[in-house]
């Protein structure tokens, strides 16, 4: 029997495996996907809010604040691309002024740090490509970028490395209340646990209700965005806000730590699985993101998507033991979700020791790891590696730098892709400009030939997503 299963492995699961891993426990996380961080954390705004935005008091409020401290720290000793490069709130009239006083008044309660009103001319000066119609904003220096799918890897990988074990493929179909503790029934097979943790994003509704009366409703909602080359990647320097609304905190226009522009997102009732693209949808971003920053060249798209959010009908995170004795609901998390992660871990923690669960810290933890960027290597550390590793001499995604050597490095780690896009996320190859379609059927040929299987036996992202079926005509002989 396990001490603790984790239901879902986007980021809130992630961190909640990376914290629990510090300790003498046995944990296993159950994945409905072939990956983590294939859900919502995939398709996000990859912001780390400040924490000026939720109402002080709450969960989302705390948590938030303190996320994003321990974010910065957990980026470094977990190699992932982390940048503190501020954001601004955009003021247009008078009705977004008194907006802006309310969300100052709002961080300085959550002890949000060096928040700061700027005149219409002060933003410009910071930020050249503004709108002539900008009248103040509001300028909040810790917030941050980051690599979502990349930090929600991380964190699962070292808690593997620290003796997690990790179920993909794994979907919970019921759960029953033992004696002593829970039995979990999945897809892929039937798991035993003292506490059950259900972090299963936009499906948390229905995990609750697999054990435990309804208690509160996932609103999902979908955002559409556009990803923009890096020729337009300097266009601002910070996150570019507008005022929020009860839909969200409205498009935004931000930096990426790749180097490009993301544009985004709508707000839209959607279903739980809806990651479709409209030109209605697209045209919203456009229009809207003219206000901020009118010069954003939107023919530099290389990419657009989608991405749902687990809004909930309570407004604030929902954290806390069920009435089922044991099963502990991390559901609602929405915007600041990525931001307060690692806090929501911590905090989650806490409470499951305080109804019996003993937390006897690891002598022999390992917290850190090391990642090989090629691209970011000078020439001399380059020729070296090649040395030891020729097939980090052969480049394989010319838009982004990517050598076959991160590719098998990635099939080697804790955590391997079972897919195209899984070696996308782990190492950027597909990310450029062409999108995989220069790099794609080299990368699909040298994981099948890394694992030892057949080139159809490889998915693009799920196990149903074929990229080929079967040879059509005989070769050239």
């Amino acid at each position: 029997m396990q001490d603790i299963i984790i239901i879902g492995c986007g980021v809130t699961g992630a961190a909640c495996a990376y914290e629990l891993s510090r300790y003498r426990l046995r944990v296993t996380v159950l994945e409905a996907n072939n990956d983590v961080a294939a859900a919502t954390t995939k398709a996000n705004s990859a912001i780390l809010h400040a924490g000026y935005d939720p109402r002080p008091g709450t969960l989302m409020a705390r948590l938030n604040v303190e996320g994003v401290r321990l974010a910065e720290d957990i980026c470094a000793r977990l190699d992932v691309p982390y940048h503190k490069i501020g954001s601004m709130v955009l003021a247009f009239d008078g009705p977004d002024r008194t907006v802006l006083d309310e969300l100052l008044e709002r961080g300085r309660a959550n002890g949000v740090p060096g928040l700061r009103l700027l005149v219409g001319d002060e933003a410009r000066a910071l930020e050249p490509e503004l709108s002539a119609e900008v009248s103040a904003a509001l300028l909040a220096p810790t917030a941050a970028i980051v690599n979502p799918w990349e930090y929600a890897l991380a964190m699962a990988e070292t808690a593997v490395k620290n003796g997690v074990e990790l179920r993909r493929l794994c979907r919970v179909t019921a759960i029953s209340r033992e004696k002593d503790g829970f039995t979990v029934t999945t897809a892929a097979g039937v798991f035993r646990s003292r506490f059950v943790i259900n972090a299963a994003g936009v499906h948390a509704g229905e995990i609750h209700e697999l054990i435990a009366p309804p208690a509160f409703a996932i609103r999902p909602v979908k955002g559409e965005y556009y990803l923009l080359d890096k020729s337009e990647g300097r266009r601002v320097g910070r996150v570019i806000f507008q005022c929020p609304s009860h839909l969200g905190k409205g498009v935004l226009v931000s930096p990426t730590v790749h180097g490009n522009l993301i544009v985004g997102p709508t707000s839209e009732p959607s279903g739980m699985e809806d990651v479709s693209v409209t030109a209605k949808g697209l045209e919203t971003v456009r229009r809207l993101a003219a206000r901020s920053v009118p010069g954003v060249r939107f023919r530099e798209n290389i990419r657009s998507f989608a991405g749902v959010r687990a809004n909930s009908d309570q407004g604030d995170f929902i954290i806390g033991e069920s009435a089922v004795p044991g099963f502990f609901d991390v559901a609602g998390i929405c915007s600041p979700g990525l931001s307060a992660a690692p806090a929501i871990a911590r905090y989650l923690t806490g409470l499951m020791a305080e109804r019996g669960l003993a937390l006897e810290e690891k002598p022999d933890y390992d917290g850190s790891q090391r990642r090989v960027r090629f691209h970011e290597l000078d020439d001399g550390a380059r020729n070296a590696l090649i040395a030891r590793d020729p097939r980090y001499g052969r480049v394989v995604c010319r838009c982004e730098t990517v050598t076959e050597g991160e590719i098998i490095a990635s099939l080697q780690a804790p955590i391997p892709p079972l897919s195209v896009n899984g070696v996308k996320r782990r190492v950027g190859a597909g990310m450029g400009r062409c999108q995989g379609g220069f790099c794609g059927p080299r990368v699909q040929e040298i994981m099948a030939r890394a694992l030892g299987l057949a080139p159809a036996q490889i998915p693009l992202e799920g196990p149903e997503s074929y990229i080929l079926t079967g040879e059509t005509k005989e070769a050239w002989t």
